[in-house]
């Protein structure tokens, strides 16, 4: 397939059948938008509270209560 941007999609040989070859390719390129907008939340996080995902993760656990995505949104301001 021309238009598939990976290359050898199946290189073990695991679909042999041409309808499940291609519904797993669609489900790999789903899988990637997802991830990519998986680490546009952790840039997005970093920039509203300006620690990373792991400061921000161990925050939480440590008080769910006043560490938590409403709890940010409330306090940020937009600097102009």
């Amino acid at each position: 397939d021309t238009l598939y941007p990976g290359g050898p999609f199946d290189p073990l040989g695991l679909a042999d059948d041409p309808d499940t070859f291609a519904e797993l390719k669609v489900k790999e390129i789903k899988n990637g938008r997802l991830a990519m907008f998986s680490c546009f939340g952790f840039f997005v996080q970093a920039i509203v509270t300006g620690k990373g995902p792991i400061t921000n993760l161990q925050d939480h656990l440590a008080d769910p209560g006043v560490n938590n995505a409403f709890a940010s949104a409330t306090k940020f301001v937009p600097q102009a």
